[in-house]
């Protein structure tokens, strides 16, 4: 039986206060993290952004917009991950169909 797969985006705003570096090793975090549970189709990175309100006291964060295929129970595992991960701010995970 083949395996079942769907398109999915993840969107992820990091804590930019924490360095250049450490902002990197993040991305490359995720990145590696879907890849390893499916395809990544697209990193999109769009940097630092102000943000409409503060969230954690901070004004600013640098937005990653992942797209990949995965099977259906790997999106909800990213989510988990996203809200353990104290460098992530906010995330969403949603299905692209």
């Amino acid at each position: 039986m083949p395996k079942v797969t769907a398109n999915y985006e993840a969107f992820l705003v990091i804590n930019n206060s924490i360095g250049e570096e450490a902002v990197k090793a993040v991305v490359e975090k995720f990145t590696n993290l879907i890849a390893a549970n499916g395809t990544v189709e697209s990193v999109d990175e769009w940097g630092v952004r102000k943000f409409a309100y503060l969230i954690n006291d901070m004004t600013e964060g640098y937005y990653v917009l992942y797209n990949f295929t995965s099977a259906p129970e790997f999106p909800a595992e990213l989510d988990r991950i996203c809200n353990i991960t104290d460098e992530v701010l906010r995330s969403l995970v949603i299905s692209k169909q």
